[in-house]
């Protein structure tokens, strides 16, 4: 981490030392810093500085993320409901936060980038209980828009659109934790003669789409699949009996129009056809339509219609009763036996519930159907109410709105439809509210739509109280209005003289609890990252700004390591922060003490130890929300049951466990048996008087191919019910009311978010040693991608990491290995075609072009390249003459290198999971041979100048004494005329001088007739070498 601060003249910047992330801007300057896959949660406060005296608090933050591994896109720096930083403290955006961070105002706050929380989210997102009315503000609500209540009020009051006829806006629910979804928003303006406007809200403002075409209807499609989302179009006019099928694909839409060249109308006998409904079962693509024609009679028949996209075949799966069933008891099983009323059915629309395959046609009845061709229907619900729209929780429990604003409740795999709005458990919960002075209700309220949301039901509200006018968001507790509606039936008994008041349990069993429950982060496939604020050293202990662009900065880098680890080599330390603080960690103790002395720089000190990856957490005891499930992995738990006192006393009398077993009865539901096995074991306690079902949900390992790590994920569920509890067990705590003795769990059957395949470059180093009994590294080694010699043996393996869980083990499928692509360096790597894949890898390659070969005898069914295992032999490297890695010419005195373009995908060839894994990584090799032809030349070109060194070396000894002496003498002679003419200069100069010296002179005259004299050279030859 480097030093973070505030820039002259510009917001706070934080800069990296040495390598590292690029520098971060803080929220609320020119740009957001944006990184994807990790969501951040709110911890609670931390330091004493929290509140009060105008200091700014901080929370710590604990990283939460559901995922893909590979690239983090479209994540905020700090997403929704994070840090928001205000001049009191600091809250989220969550149940107690602002609706929207952009919107949020304050003195002092530091923005983020915000998700969405359309309207007003709690009774205490404000000091008023929310935004006013006034503000513009986008509505996404799930439902139907009143229309007199849009141009009434809505249309001055809070934005929503222009509307002309009725207008249906929603937004698509969120279910699938494996990725993070778009909202879209579309408006449809109906001037419908010749063409309708359909318009999409998109990057900040609305597109139109199919301008050509007049559209009717808009159908949601609330689950994705294959990683797209749906919309549904219905045509009227020309194109009647055609559907739009919008995709929605990284927020481009594009729209098909099905079927091709033929409309549904024509397949069937009658006229005034019209599509009224049509749902999209992504995962079959398949569509299931709902279609109203007039026979020859005159009467309207309707035809439930399953069209494949694929095939574009049409089948009727089922004609509706012209007349409502007439039942005595909650449900009936149409049979074409049944008596019918005299009221006309009218379907007004269908709902599919992907994860337990249940079908439902509403109007003004219910039907429901597990296979689509066999229908129930639910008495419960009156003929004489027709239903407008309904939601799905996907935990078990939808609800119904009717035209006259009723709110009906009914769980899946049950036959009872409860009335919620109005009722007499609804006027306790209004009038309870009322007294409490409550800003969610008010003098005069308008029903705009009912949604869920995390599993809580909500209203969407439009309410005047005081004069003021305004939308909020309340939620509605199903369980307390079911409780209070719900009286116990009471009996009296005669004892003696008097009577005695009793209750009847409606509740089969009077304690419910769940035992041995598997781990909820690791089911639901949660990250999860502990950040805590830094501590603040000053004496008040609050933050500033300084110390709060520390704590941005810190949780920055976090992002960047999350991201940063996602790469093809296995870090020794299967933890993304392990390389955080791998050379800091001795200096702990000393930062430890500069803080406690108050030495600290910028008054700050961070725990090291504090900033960690959580790999066991379980913040309750209750079943994960959605369960994961691999190939042939199962998760158990245990239901504990006590009984009530006159079920004990029943069992008894009898002297047997029968009444105890019966009146405790434990039902558990699998959505498709053929891919998931449930097993169940009683054991009764009658000491206790308890019962316990010890429950396990195994895959049967046939319902999946192969994918990628969290994406096309198999749909399903498994539902526990305790027989006779639906809607008649409450359990009450300081968390609030909740219902008992029905559980459903969505469960998705494939490669679970958060899996990947690294490759283990450590234990391949070790082995590799053990082998080959020496490893040489490259002589520049580079820690991150080690070399390996390439007349070694070459064994790769890899490793299965988790990051959900913290397990990193061995890879003990299978997979295939394939060069596909390679270069002299990192920089000139390129891509091979697969023509070349083929050749460089292939044992039926001819063209001696084959990189490497292994003695694994495995193949493909085409024989075209082997398959290996953690157990096959190594690998020899061979490069032969055609490859591109034969004959590369050394850059400098050390031997050639070669880069390796690896990849290895278990794709078809592996048994033992539902992941398709891929992994593509680079293979530093040295040490690389030279061609025979090369080699030749090199020894002959060594031999050559090796054989001219000796004989310029043997004649060298030989001359060298000649050319001594004859520099020698050369020398004498030039000293010998040079002292010559020196002395005959002399003696011209001095013809004056005595006999003497004349005398001396004849002497000396003599000496150069012995210049070329025997005794002279010996002379000479002396004086030289002396």
């Amino acid at each position: 981490m480097g030093v973070l601060g505030p820039a002259a003249g510009g917001p706070a910047v934080a800069d990296t030392v040495g390598a590292g992330p690029p520098p971060l801007q803080l929220a609320g300057g020119p740009e957001q810093v944006r990184e994807g896959g990790l969501a951040l949660l709110p911890g609670p406060l931390s330091g004493p500085g929290a509140h009060g005296h105008g200091g700014q608090g901080v929370r710590e933050v604990v990283g939460l993320a559901s995922r893909h591994p590979g690239e983090i896109l479209g994540l905020s720096l700090l997403p929704a409901n994070q840090l928001l930083l205000y001049g009191t403290g600091q809250q989220g955006a969550g149940s107690k936060g602002p609706p929207d961070g952009d919107e949020a105002c304050g003195p002092d706050q530091l923005q983020v980038p915000s998700q969405f929380l359309p309207v007003e989210d709690r009774e205490s997102a404000s000091a008023d209980g929310g935004c006013s009315a006034a503000q513009h503000r986008t509505l996404r609500s799930r439902g139907y828009v009143h229309p007199e209540l849009v141009h009434t009020h809505a249309h001055q009051e809070w934005q929503c659109g222009h509307e002309r006829g009725h207008q249906q806006q929603w937004h698509r629910a969120l279910h699938s934790p494996e990725k993070v979804l778009h909202e879209h928003e579309w408006l449809l303006e109906k001037r419908c003669r010749r063409e309708s406007d359909l318009h999409h809200w998109l990057r900040g403002r609305w597109v139109r789409v199919l301008p050509t075409e007049c559209i009717k209807k808009l159908c949601p499609v609330f689950v994705n699949g294959n990683g797209s989302e749906y919309v549904l179009a219905l045509n009227t006019g020309i194109h009647e009996g055609y559907i739009h099928i919008g995709t929605i694909t990284d927020g481009l839409v594009s729209f098909r129009m099905v079927p091709t060249g033929w409309s549904v109308c024509d397949q069937l006998p009658g006229t005034n056809c019209t599509i009224d409904w049509a749902t999209y079962i992504a995962d079959e693509k398949n569509l299931l339509l709902l279609l109203e024609i007039l026979n020859e009679n005159l009467d309207k028949v309707f035809y439930l219609l399953s069209f494949n996209l694929d095939t574009e075949a049409l089948d009727i799966l089922y004609i509706l009763p012209q007349y409502v069933p007439q039942a005595s008891g909650d449900f009936l099983v149409l049979l074409g036996t049944e008596t019918y009323t005299n009221t006309p059915m009218i379907p007004e629309g269908l709902f599919f519930n992907t994860f337990n395959n249940m079908l439902y046609i509403w109007g003004n009845f219910i039907l429901q159907s597990y296979n689509r061709i066999h229908f129930i229907y639910l008495a419960d619900f009156p003929k004489e109410y027709t239903i407008k729209y309904m939601v799905n929780s996907y935990h078990g429990e939808m609800v119904f709105v009717t035209d006259k604003e009723e709110i009906w409740y009914f769980l899946e795999g049950g036959y009872d439809v409860y009335r919620l709005v109005p009722s007499s458990g609804w006027n306790t919960y209004v009038f309870l509210h009322k007294m409490e002075q409550s800003s969610l209700f008010g003098d005069r309220e308008y029903l705009v739509s009912v949604f869920y949301e995390d599993g809580q039901l909500y209203q969407l509200i439009y309410l005047t109280k005081a004069g003021r006018s305004r939308l909020v968001k309340r939620p509605l507790h199903v369980a307390k209005l079911l409780l209070y509606q719900n009286r116990r039936p009471q009996t009296f008994e005669m004892q003696g003289k008097y009577k005695k008041l009793s209750f009847t349990n409606l509740c089969p069993f009077k304690v419910m609890r769940l035992r041995d429950l598997p781990e909820k982060q690791h089911f639901a496939r949660q990250e999860l990252y502990h950040a805590p604020p830094p501590l603040v050293s000053q004496t008040l202990g609050f933050h500033n700004n300084k110390t709060l662009a520390v704590y941005q900065g810190l949780v920055y880098y976090l992002l960047w390591l999350h991201s940063k680890y996602d790469k093809p080599y296995a870090d020794p330390v299967h933890d993304p922060t392990w390389r955080w603080w791998q050379h800091k960690k001795q200096y702990k103790d000393y930062y430890f003490y500069l803080s406690s002395n108050w030495l600290a720089a910028e008054g700050v000190y961070i725990d090291m130890s504090s900033y960690q990856k959580l790999y066991n957490i379980s913040n309750d005891h209750g079943l994960p929300e959605i369960v994961f499930l691999d190939k042939g992995t199962s998760f158990s738990f245990t239901v504990f049951l006590s009984s009530q006192e006159d079920t004990l006393m029943s069992a008894a009398t009898l002297g047997t466990t029968f009444q105890v077993e019966k009146k405790l009865a434990v039902a558990v539901v699998v959505a498709d048996p053929d891919c998931l096995k449930a097993t169940v074991k009683q054991e009764v306690l009658l000491n206790r008087k308890a019962v316990l079902y010890k429950i396990k949900i195994e895959d049967r390992k046939v319902c999946y191919d192969q994918g990628l790590s969290g994406h096309n994920l198999k749909k399903t569920s498994m539902m526990i019910k305790v027989l006779g509890s639906a809607g008649k067990c409450f359990q009450t705590t300081f968390l609030g009311t909740s219902m008992q003795g029905n559980l459903m769990v969505p469960v998705l059957i494939g490669c679970p978010p958060g899996k990947r395949l690294a490759f283990d470059v450590t234990y391949t180093i070790l082995h590799s040693r053990e082998i080959n009994k020496h490893y040489f590294d490259c002589v520049k080694s580079n820690p991150e991608m080690p070399c390996f010699l390439f007349r070694d043996l070459f064994q790769p393996f890899f490793l299965v990491q988790d990051m959900v869980t913290g397990d990193s083990g061995s890879f003990l499928g299978s997979y295939l290995l394939k060069v596909v692509g390679g270069g002299r360096t990192l920089d000139t790597i390129r891509d091979y075609t697969e023509e070349e894949i083929f050749r460089y890898n292939s044992p039926l390659d001819n063209s001696e072009s084959l990189i490497w070969r292994t003695k694994v005898e495995r193949t493909t069914w085409d024989k075209k390249f082997y398959i290996m295992s953690y157990l096959s032999p190594g690998i020899e490297w061979l490069c032969l003459e055609n490859s591109p890695c034969h004959d590369i010419t050394p850059g400098n005195v050390f031997a050639p290198e070669f880069f390796l373009k690896l990849l290895v995908s278990n794709r078809g060839v592996d048994t033992s999971t539902y992941c398709d894994y891929q992994l593509i990584f680079i293979l530093h090799m040295h040490g690389l041979p030279l061609s025979s032809n090369r080699s030749l030349f090199i020894v002959i070109v060594s031999i050559s100048l090796l054989s001219g060194l000796v004989v310029f070396y043997i004649l060298f000894c030989i001359l060298w004494p000649h050319i001594v002496r004859a520099w020698a003498s050369l020398r004498w002679k030039i000293n010998n005329i040079m002292a010559s003419e020196s002395y005959y200069t002399y003696a011209t100069s001095t013809a004056g001088f005595s006999v003497h010296s004349h005398t001396v002179s004849e002497e000396s005259l003599k000496a150069p007739s012995k210049a070329g004299s025997t005794e002279g050279i010996v002379e000479a030859e002396k004086a030289q070498e002396a």
